[in-house]
């Protein structure tokens, strides 16, 4: 079992998927989840829904170290949109998109106390 450290925390959200695609028979949504580093902003580790192995690594690959503390999420997106052609790109960046809200609304209500 991989082993987090205390100054992480794990947000999933999820995006309706394109009814024509296969994933869309087994899932009607994609949910891509991050283990974000609270201190640094960084994504640690990732998860998705997606079938294939080699989208949910791939995935991995694009998402993981990246710093929403000093980046955003809007190079983030723009960096999936760039990299990433599946039929399920629009519907992962809303996922992204909705865990990063996640994770900042978190933020602010706890670390402002």
């Amino acid at each position: 079992m991989k082993r987090y450290s205390e100054n992480t925390v794990y947000f999933i959200s999820y995006a309706k998927l394109p009814t024509e695609i296969s994933a869309a028979n087994m899932h009607r949504v994609v949910g891509v989840g991050m283990v974000i580093n609270i201190d640094t902003g960084i994504i640690e580790d990732t998860s998705c829904t997606l079938i294939t192995e080699e989208a949910r690594s791939f995935l991995k690959q694009v998402l993981v170290g990246y710093n929403l503390h000093e980046n955003g999420i809007e190079a983030l997106i723009k960096k999936v949109k760039y990299r990433f052609h599946g039929s399920s790109q629009k519907a992962i960046c809303v996922a992204i998109k909705g865990t990063y809200e996640k994770y900042i609304t978190w933020r602010n209500e706890n670390t402002n106390k």
